[in-house]
């Protein structure tokens, strides 16, 4: 089996698990609404943040690569958002440049340890992780609402949809809608699809993870590859950071607690190997898909436990990792 055919069957795999699990839904709980197509778009809205880190993380995680300090990043960019409105009054427009730059400053210094001083990746990005949720109690160890005009604007913005709606039981139409974050996050998606599939750079993130050697002797600068990868996962993470403000309006120490597990557990069900070289951005997505519709069946029963949610997804990552294996093992097979 070659390399791409195994990542085809992964991403098979992926798509029609999600499937399953949401047809699941919809049997087991189409009496309380899960039929409804808002409760789609719901799980899109409440995973928009995470859908624009875990494309950022599959980039990072294609060089063979990882970064644990993503909801870090989170957190501080959501409580630099909040104490920029309410206590250095700087505007909404400022304040996204400002988290985008904090990004690109934290993705070249991670990546810069990682790539060109040769540290392992987790060691940095762990030392990462405790400087951003460090930073984030240095602004304040309080939550602080984001009362700002334009944020709040953003953040009750409703693009309806001129289907999938519904009749409730007043006899009212009830047309389904997005919030602007979703919008943010597909653009997130197709621009990041079309850039490993398309450009020079995606292909040498492929490269880099499946042989660095052999990357080496195509004439690809391995380290500065490595050095972009940090640099787009970071920027990336801080547009999800934007995005998961508009549905908190907050600054918390303890937001986005557990998002980077969140995150390489998607890019991993979504079929990207732990090893680099393989893996898709639309895999990814239905990764994120698949942990929000976990999510959602959890909630939709008041009584199962929170717990099984973890639970359930530790079985599905370790189901993948285990087929990865599986295809890896049969390629060297076959090469002998």
């Amino acid at each position: 089996m070659n390399k791409k055919r195994s990542v085809n069957v992964l991403l098979l795999i992926t798509i029609l698990l999600f499937v399953v699990m949401y047809i699941a839904g919809i049997v087991i709980y189409g009496s309380k609404g899960f039929t409804h197509f808002q409760t789609f778009l719901n799980i899109l809205i409440n995973n928009a943040g995470l859908i624009c880190v875990t494309c950022g993380m599959t980039c990072v995680m294609l060089t063979g690569g990882i970064d644990i300090s993503v909801g870090s990043l989170v957190a501080m960019d959501c409580m630099i958002i909040a104490v920029g409105v309410t206590r250095w009054m700087w505007p909404a427009w400022a304040l996204i440049l400002f988290i985008l730059a904090v990004g690109v400053l934290f993705g070249l210094v991670q990546g810069f340890c990682i790539a060109y001083l040769e540290i392992q990746p987790f060691i940095i990005t762990m030392a990462g992780m405790f400087f951003a949720r460090g930073m984030t109690a240095v602004l304040d160890v309080h939550q602080i609402s984001v009362t700002d005009e334009t944020f709040t604007k953003l953040s009750s913005l409703k693009i309806t949809l001129p289907f999938g709606g519904y009749t409730n039981p007043k006899g009212m139409y009830v047309a389904p809608f997005i919030r602007i974050s979703v919008i943010i996050a597909l653009i997130v998606v197709l621009l990041t699809g079309f850039m490993l599939r398309k450009t020079r750079f995606g292909r040498s993130l492929y490269a880099v993870g499946g042989n660095q050697v052999s990357a080496t002797l195509m004439g690809l600068d391995v380290k500065k590859t490595q050095l972009r990868a940090y640099v787009l996962s970071s920027v990336l993470t801080s547009i999800g950071g934007f995005c998961y403000v508009l549905n908190t309006m907050c600054g918390t120490t303890t937001q986005a607690v557990g998002m980077e597990m969140s995150a390489i557990s998607s890019a991993v069900i979504g079929g990207t190997l732990l090893t680099g070289g393989v893996g898709t951005i639309i895999g990814s997505v239905f990764g994120v898909l698949i942990n929000g519709t976990i999510s959602s069946l959890v909630k939709f029963n008041g009584h199962l436990l929170a717990s099984w949610a973890n639970i359930v997804t530790a079985f599905l990552l370790m189901l993948f990792i285990v087929l990865q294996a599986v295809f890896a093992k049969i390629r060297e097979m076959q090469k002998k």
